[in-house]
């Protein structure tokens, strides 16, 4: 008996695609986010851990369609994030994120790759994402190219629109897609 896994989308795609992120999935358990393409199989889920000592908050890991680990975050009290490759945090570090600003209708992070700053005294930016988390909105940047945006999925005739299902759009760029959901995160 053969098995199907979900696609894997290339890093360099030349075209635009768009993932559709819900916790209402029938392919996952209740509560678990996962990120759908547009044939409703499951690319990438997040899987939320709480963690044993009261003094840090819970690490989110990005797993694959087949539920390996890919990158673990982990938070910290001030604000940023930490992204580590696999399930490990305390090896291969793989970007940091600060949050540079927080207002009720804007958020804006700046995001450091680890491997792109070594040798260098001080880190240099990035990503910048820039967005919203009441309207799940956010764009983010890559020096003044956009990587991808996210954005509610609205309906014709609808009024009020659920903030439990949005759409994430990467755009043509050689960065990584699961780099990608994992900023979003």
């Amino acid at each position: 008996m053969a098995t199907t896994s979900a696609p894997v989308y290339p890093a360099n795609t030349p075209i635009p695609f768009d993932l559709f992120v819900s916790k209402k999935h029938r392919a996952l358990p209740r509560g678990v986010l996962g990120f759908a393409d547009s044939s409703g199989n499951i690319v990438f889920k997040v899987n939320r851990q709480d963690s044993k000592s009261s003094f840090s908050h819970a690490k989110a890991i990005l797993l694959d369609s087949a539920g390996n680990p890919l990158i673990s975050l982990y938070p910290h009290n001030d604000g940023s994030w930490q992204g580590f490759k696999g399930d490990d945090g305390d090896k291969n570090l793989i970007f940091k994120v600060q949050r540079v600003l927080t207002k009720f209708t804007r958020t804006e992070l700046e995001v450091f790759l680890v491997s792109e700053n070594q040798g260098q005294g001080e880190l240099t930016c990035d990503f910048k994402v820039i967005g919203c988390h009441f309207q799940r909105s956010c764009t983010i940047y890559k020096v003044d190219s956009i990587v991808a945006q996210t954005s509610l999925m609205h309906k014709l005739r609808k009024i009020c629109v659920s903030r439990s299902k949005f759409r994430l759009t990467m755009f043509p760029s050689l960065e990584d897609p699961s780099l990608v959901v994992a900023l979003v995160l």
